[in-house]
């Protein structure tokens, strides 16, 4: 048995996270303003009407972008207004559900990566819609155990943001979360979630979330030493959920 440490979303796919002590999630669903939110690099291919799951490189994410983690940003729920800030100071600030308030924001990210940028970033969403990394609504679990031993076999320090989990899990031995795929979670004895896929690392985790630079190589490093370059699982929600820092976590 384990321990939910903390909880995250990312309302704005690839922008920073905000901790929550505890969520509520429908069945087949995501928590609450998870990833609603993307910014398209250049290419106008999301449809609003006809949404659908896009590859990650579509959007501004920091596989890509590393400059993305020198930002943080705070989202409010009730009136969608994403407020950017760098360095503690507020750079821009709008509102979503409003044209005017999501060119300002499109506006401060053309400013900011320049000729990096593919196009024009355009702000998109879909009642509804997850612009997650993979075409389920989902929870990712990251193991905390598992995350100090990669600090074991690299020998460096890994901040465990750099893989932009929901839930950040402890007291399990390391690595075992690859085998729960298939398996029923339960949270405080109530069998809430079901493991469908171990996830695949890409570029984006060597981007150290508190300096903003490209400093590992953690999926060349995990495939060297595991063969693989798996860190974590994703869960979809078989029942109504509250989940709540603190409360306990163990397969069935």
């Amino acid at each position: 048995m384990g321990t939910i440490e903390t909880i995250y979303r990312y309302p704005v796919k690839g922008l920073s996270a905000e901790e929550l002590t505890s969520v509520e999630v429908g069945s087949n669903d995501s928590i609450a303003f998870d990833r609603a939110y993307a910014i398209e690099n250049g290419h106008r291919d999301f449809d609003v009407t006809a949404p659908k799951h896009m590859p990650k490189l579509k959007f501004l994410v920091l596989m890509r972008y590393e400059k993305l983690a020198a930002l943080e940003s705070r989202f409010d729920p009730d009136t969608h207004t994403l407020t950017i800030l760098r360095d503690g100071k507020q750079v821009s600030r709008g509102c979503l559900k409003q044209p005017v308030g999501r060119n300002i924001i499109e506006q401060f990210f053309a400013g900011f990566l320049g000729s990096d940028l593919l196009g024009a970033p355009h702000i998109v969403s879909a009642p509804g819609h997850m612009f997650s990394d993979v075409p389920e609504k989902c929870l990712s679990i990251i193991n905390l155990a598992t995350v100090r031993d990669l600090e074991r076999i690299t020998g460096e320090e890994v901040h465990p943001l750099r893989f932009r989990g929901n839930l950040y899990i402890d007291g399990i031995e390391p690595w075992t979360e690859l085998n729960w795929v298939g398996k029923d979670i339960l949270i405080d004895d109530e069998p809430l979630l079901k493991c469908f896929k171990r996830t695949q690392r890409c570029a984006a985790v060597n981007v150290n979330p508190l300096t903003a630079e490209r400093d590992q190589s953690i999926p060349a490093r995990l495939s060297r030493t595991l063969n693989h370059a798996d860190l974590g699982v994703y869960a979809t929600v078989r029942n109504h959920a509250h989940i709540k820092q603190g409360a306990s976590i163990k397969i069935v």
